[in-house]
């Protein structure tokens, strides 16, 4: 049975002149060759034309080349295709920023649809990456960096361009991940969850002084009633992550947060609500704008650890709504929530 691709995405460089794509088109529909759609891309120089090629069976990507070459055009590349590539090049950019701004977790996604790349994906940032091919890189924050990858055809100046612009949405949908939300609680109490800043230093030692000791001990898996104010200005802003704090009127009830590990697809949470406020859904709303944050972030797993025999954090990741999983580890509780939507 052939299970050889019949459509296949070419780029093609050309001298820019009247008659050589014609030529081109020509050759290709004497081989019962169907040209299902065309883009042309600008590049120092001429034109790479990007053309969508339905092939009879048997014919090989070899055989399309050799045909190219023969009218003087340079095959800068071919991959398989599929429908996805008929759509035109506006109606696709205009689909990947409505993806992103859906859901700024489709990021990587979008990318990699908008280049036609092999693959896209958040990475630790590299300052000095290697030389593996054709790629485009965008400054994430946080130590990350989103790669895309293509080996089967350089990125031109007009692809880099079009990445430039795309990051211009990311950050209209990162803006509007980190924009403060509010939620109700069960009595009717209206909390706003927003990112700290270091201006909310004396709220959250408050936040901390009025906390109990057993509330503190579950949190931080040590004793303690107050925080060095060199610690509180780094829970508040941490280097690697984000800290989200639940007010109501003027004081911070509830502070969580989302930091980056070894791994750019996972992030560590954790999570501290007053004593007065527990048990009324303050913890798990907190927990779905972190998984909202983490998807901006890219990551797809958010991680939690907690004392066995202390239920409260557990509770409220399944309150959640999140996909979760749990298994004892070195003595403590590993509390595992996939990013997504909750149900």
């Amino acid at each position: 049975m052939d299970v050889t691709p019949r459509t296949w995405l070419l780029r093609v460089e050309l001298d820019d002149h009247p008659g050589v794509l014609a030529r081109i088109t020509t050759r290709l529909a004497a081989r019962d060759c169907n040209v299902l759609g065309l883009s042309v891309l600008p590049v120092p120089g001429g034109v790479v034309d990007e053309l969508v090629v339905h092939t009879p069976e048997g014919l090989t990507p070899a055989t399309l080349i050799a045909e190219i070459r023969a009218e003087g055009g340079r095959c800068a590349g071919v991959t398989p295709a599929d429908v996805h590539d008929l759509v035109d090049l506006p109606a696709a950019a205009l689909r990947a920023v409505a993806q992103v701004l859906d859901d700024p977790a489709a990021v990587a996604d979008a990318l990699r649809t908008l280049l036609a790349a092999d693959s896209a994906a958040f990475e630790p940032h590299d300052p000095d990456p290697p030389g593996e091919g054709h790629r485009v890189t965008l400054d994430a924050g946080a130590g990350l960096a989103l790669v895309a990858r293509r080996g089967w055809a350089p990125f031109t100046d007009v692809e880099v361009a079009r990445v430039a612009a795309f990051q211009e949405v990311l950050a209209a949908a990162a803006h509007r991940a980190t924009a403060p939300t509010a939620v109700l609680t069960p009595d009717g109490a209206a909390v706003v969850l927003r990112l700290g800043t270091p201006d909310d230093a004396d709220a959250v030692a408050a936040l901390h002084a009025r906390c109990s000791a057993h509330t503190l001990f579950a949190r931080y898996h040590a004793g303690l009633r107050t925080l060095p104010r060199r610690l509180l200005h780094r829970l508040i802003s941490p280097p690697r992550g984000a800290t989200l704090l639940a007010q109501c009127g003027t004081e911070v009830i509830g502070l969580a947060q989302l930091i980056r590990t070894s791994r750019p697809d996972e992030a560590e949470i954790s999570l501290l609500v007053e004593d007065d406020w527990q048990a009324r859904g303050i913890g798990a709303a907190m927990i779905r704008r972190l998984a909202v944050l983490a998807r901006a972030a890219g990551h797809r797993e958010m991680i939690g650890w907690c004392l066995p025999g202390e239920p409260a954090f557990s509770r409220s990741a399944a309150n959640s709504g999140l996909p979760m999983a749990t298994r004892r580890e070195d003595d403590m509780t590993r509390v595992a929530l996939l990013v997504t939507t909750p149900a």
